[in-house]
């Protein structure tokens, strides 16, 4: 028994303690083939030899489940050392995400704007031929119907290409006096560093009595210098034409990365485009039941991206929707 004993005591894979159980109690062991061996002994001693088989098998069954408990133990053990935690080590810091530069470019842009007294709509990015064209005066001849700026679901339905659609919309809903903004993602047949075929455009309408071209000029060269924190931004506007406007006219700032010297950006002019705008036209009012003659107005649209990469130094408008998290987290 002792040697028994010993060699379960010295075991420290539990496979291995099954295979010395079995050398000793199992059913060709050591200690069945005495039990079997009991009927070759005289009578009188066969009582003394089972007992003391009894006594080594319990004796050998106890130091079995004792080795196990003990096998169990220490592998417990060192897998609990191999999973501690060092408390005293300094925590992980969590990652903090961020807004990305388009969104705090639009939150910025609606919220300057609220400051000036605009409310802020929205509208279907899915629009009819009618809305996005014909109600805005823009004729059946026009470049800006053809297949290779416009995405055309079907003959009656595009995927808008300008923010304007909802000067219509909006003046359906709420006669004048009307003073809104339309933020949202337009779409336009383009691609390459300055162009993609999904941008944000904000559309800025006002039709009141009090809306002259002056005060047109004097609200967007208000924004742009809140806008881009330039007090002293120069600005001037450009003779253009738009179908839904009448007078039409380009807005132009000083270039705010080289303050009007002269620089790649602005193509050393000094100058930078920043949006259209113009007094809107009757053509666009009179359908909708509202006299020309008595309520005039403004409107203009900007593209918010154009601001974004020049408020934020960025030359190429892909970065923004490529999703790189090395671009993305300067901006938490």
């Amino acid at each position: 028994m002792d040697e028994a004993l010993a060699s379960l005591a010295a075991v420290e894979q539990p496979a291995l303690l099954e295979e010395t159980k079995a050398r000793y109690l199992g059913k060709s062991g050591l200690l069945t083939e005495r039990l079997k061996a009991l009927g070759k002994l005289p009578p009188a001693e066969r009582p003394a030899a089972g007992a003391e088989i009894n006594r080594v098998k319990v004796a050998l069954e106890a130091a079995v489940q004792a080795q196990r408990e003990r096998i169990a133990a220490r592998q417990m053990e060192g897998q609990l050392q191999a999973q501690a935690l060092d408390v005293t080590l300094p925590g992980r810091g969590a990652g903090t995400g961020g807004l990305h530069p388009v969104t705090r470019t639009l939150q910025r842009i609606q919220a300057l704007f609220h400051s000036l007294g605009f409310d802020v709509a929205d509208g279907p990015e899915i629009e009819t031929d009618a809305y996005n064209f014909t109600a805005l005066n823009i004729p059946e001849n026009h470049p800006a119907r053809a297949m290779h700026d416009t995405f055309y679901l079907d003959p009656t339905h595009v995927l808008r290409t300008h923010t304007s659609p909802m000067q219509v919309r909006y003046l359906e809903a709420h006669p004048p006096p009307v003073k809104v903004i339309v933020p949202g993602r337009v779409y336009r047949c383009d691609s390459d560093m300055t162009h993609t075929p999904m941008f944000h455009q904000v559309e800025g309408l006002w039709i009141d009595p009090a809306a002259t071209f002056s005060s047109l000029k004097g609200v967007l060269i208000d924004f742009m210098r809140r806008f881009f924190e330039q007090d002293e931004l120069k600005a001037r506007f450009r003779p253009s034409f738009f179908p839904f406007t009448e007078p039409s006219a380009e807005m132009d700032i000083g270039c705010v990365i080289c303050h009007g010297e002269g620089c790649r950006v602005c193509s050393h002019t000094g100058w930078l485009e920043v949006l259209g705008c113009g007094m809107v036209h009757p053509n666009v009012l009179t359908p909708l039941g509202i006299d020309s003659e008595a309520h005039v107005g403004f409107a203009f649209g900007l593209g918010v991206e154009r601001l974004a990469m020049l408020r934020y130094g960025v030359n190429d408008l892909r970065l923004f929707f490529e999703n790189d998290i090395r671009f993305l987290k300067q901006f938490r």
